[in-house]
């Protein structure tokens, strides 16, 4: 219920309260909104990466994870047209990297996967790039592919923003950007990563996975087998809360 004088935003017409400095997305997933992200984790400052959470406020087209929200802002999130953009994206995420579904260890957990269900994508679109990204194999507990990365920079902020390790980064530009090893060598082994860290777990896709540990939960049983990504979303936003 809202609270009376408090600070409020319009979502497809319906009226929310936030407080000051909360994001769009935040006042959004406090009051049971789901708006589409998959560079987004309650807890961690955003980065506006993957676009997905764009929605139009007034005459402006925002990232919802990145704009503060304002008393008044009349916010359009569910609009065939940006559903449609969101399917794109998703699509050119696809064939960006590396991401065949029945055979990654991923399927099921993958919220990149998840998102095409949820956008109702049903093919790729585009012509698939294929690309030759170098695997690092070489830590005892963690795999690194580098072909399945969505450059979504989740786990280089978990581990410079809660692990206080600063692990991985990205560099380079547009095509030529790519996840790296913050170390003297590049190679995995060689950092202080563990598998316990946030960093280690928090990949939305299958690019950073724990070794020894593939289909322990069988398909048919992972997370978004028994619930959709919107379910997954709000839910998180809930539990980070209750956590703090």
């Amino acid at each position: 219920m809202m609270t009376t004088g408090a600070d409020t935003i319009r979502i497809d017409g319906e009226e929310i309260p936030f407080t000051p400095g909360q994001t769009i997305m935040d006042a959004a997933l406090a009051a049971g909104i789901y708006i589409p992200h998959l560079c987004h984790y309650p807890g961690l400052p955003p980065s506006g990466n993957c676009r997905l959470c764009v929605v139009e406020a007034g005459n402006r087209s925002v990232a919802a994870c990145i704009t503060a929200a304002a008393a008044g802002q009349e916010i359009r999130n569910d609009t065939p047209a940006l559903n449609a953009a969101r399917t794109a994206i998703t699509q050119m995420l696809f064939v960006e990297g590396n991401h065949i579904c029945p055979s990654c260890e991923k399927t099921g957990n993958c919220k990149l996967q998840a998102m095409a269900y949820h956008l109702g994508m049903l093919d790729d679109h585009f012509a698939q790039f294929y690309p030759h990204r170098e695997l690092d194999a070489s830590h005892p507990g963690i795999l690194l592919d580098r072909s399945r990365c969505i450059l979504c920079d989740l786990c280089v902020r978990a581990s410079r923003d809660i692990d206080k390790k600063n692990v991985f980064a990205i560099a380079g530009r547009g095509t030529d950007a790519h996840l790296v090893v913050n170390t003297p060598s590049g190679k995995l082994a060689d950092s202080t990563l563990a598998v316990t860290d946030l960093a280690a777990t928090i990949c939305p896709v299958g690019a950073i996975l724990i070794k020894e540990k593939g289909f322990e939960v069988p398909i048919g049983q992972r997370i978004y087998d028994r619930q959709t990504i919107r379910e997954t979303g709000l839910q998180e936003h809930v539990e980070r809360k209750n956590g703090d």
